[in-house]
């Protein structure tokens, strides 16, 4: 019996712990599809839903207060099946879901788009609202996309999804089914890299090939981060961080924000908050606590309600106070710090305006030749109206997949 007590009092002092160091610093989680599932479920119509009583999902608001979340990037994704059609509107569609979410919870969210901005809403008791868009086929390979999603308050973007861009390899490439088409990023992949940088926008690898991973490594001034992927050494799937990467990231000061995702976290269909800890304490060993983040996307730790636990577990293994909090935020934090001031040092340089070479994207049928030199002349041959009704035809049979 005294064994018994002995346990749930360590337990007890573990959590007691863990929210007193959350009350202290921002619990900044990387990644959250939410809004996805307002689009699935609800058509992005906010009017039909209340996240005060949702319960189809693992996020809602009391869950978030359970869980004392003080800022979370919310995903903007859609899927790689957009790529060459819709993606563009459809990404803008869940940016401007994750604003009017934000504006309509006034007293729960708080819009951030800075480190000072995150700081300022833990300090005003509100959760911190920040986008990150998963999957550069969002892009349509546009820099002036990319550009004007910054401005609508993007501050990370996963450099692919689970397909090949015009300008980056997916991690699927690394299990072989299928090619690599730039053998890791093109020059305009490069392009992106550098005005990401240029804009004080964090580069998320998640979802790239090793081979991406070690290019933006060594191409990025700024430090980069992994916004939802587990350890490899622990879970050997592709779309998890191997150690000499991780040790990469640490001379980087970049961070691994660690995945809940069961497939990610033990490679199978069950995972638990021990197994997630796991994760935490290898990544710990190999590259030590400034590397670490949190970075949801759930299962293994059930929702957001959790987080708490998990921080007491990883308590209860010895971690300290110091490092509990680098994990919790203050990582991520300086993360975005370093990229602001890597933007801030960048402010005379002028913007890439530079297009994606024509011919790596000529075989999207729905996209115009509009603004190559081939195509400045506006009185078009008998030859390029047939191919340009071929591409409308080709266009419109793909919208009809």
């Amino acid at each position: 019996m005294a064994v018994v007590v002995t346990q749930i009092s360590a337990q007890n002092d573990s959590m007691s712990r863990a929210l007193k160091l959350m009350s202290e610093t921002p619990l900044i989680d990387g990644h959250n599809d939410l809004p996805w599932q307002l689009r699935k479920l609800y058509d992005n119509q906010l009017s039909k839903v209340d996240l005060n009583t949702l319960n189809s999902t693992h996020t809602n608001i009391p869950k978030i207060k359970e869980g004392r979340l003080g800022a979370q990037f919310w995903s903007a994704y859609v899927p790689c099946e957009t790529q060459y059609k819709d993606a563009v509107r459809q990404t803008l569609e869940q940016i401007d879901v994750v604003h009017r979410m934000c504006h309509k919870y006034p007293e729960i969210f708080q819009f951030a788009t800075s480190s000072q901005d995150i700081r300022d809403a833990f300090g005003n008791n509100r959760m911190a609202c920040l986008i990150g868009v998963e999957g550069g086929h969002s892009l349509d390979s546009s820099l002036g996309t990319l550009r004007t999603m910054y401005h609508l308050g993007v501050r990370y973007l996963t450099l692919t999804h689970s397909c090949n861009t015009p300008w980056a390899d997916n991690w699927r490439v690394d299990t072989g089914s299928e090619p690599s088409e730039h053998n890791g990023l093109s020059t305009f992949g490069k392009q992106v890299i550098k005005e990401m940088n240029r804009l004080g926008m964090l580069i998320d690898l998640a979802h790239v090939t090793v081979e991406v991973m070690e290019q933006v490594l060594e191409l990025s001034v700024a430090p980069v981060i992994f916004s939802h992927s587990s350890a490899y050494a622990l879970c050997p799937h592709k779309r998890n961080v191997p150690d000499d990467i991780l040790l990469k990231l640490r001379d980087k000061n970049g961070i691994i924000m660690i995945n809940f995702y069961n497939d990610y976290v033990t490679c199978s269909h069950t995972a638990n908050v021990s197994d997630v800890a796991n994760h935490f304490d290898h990544i710990k060993k190999v590259a030590g606590p400034s590397v670490i983040g949190f970075g949801g996307d759930y299962d293994g730790l059930e929702d957001v309600s959790k987080m708490p636990v998990l921080v007491a577990e990883l308590l209860s293994r010895g971690w300290t106070d110091v490092e509990v909090k680098a994990a919790l935020g203050e990582n991520l934090l300086r993360v975005l710090k370093s990229a602001e001031q890597v933007r801030d040092s960048q402010a005379a340089a002028q913007p890439d305006d530079l297009p994606i070479p024509q011919d790596k994207v000529q075989n999207n049928a729905c996209r115009t030749g509009d603004g190559y030199p081939s195509n400045a002349s506006h009185a078009p041959s008998s030859l390029s109206w047939l191919a340009v009704l071929v591409s409308l035809a080709a266009c419109l049979t793909l919208r009809e997949q």
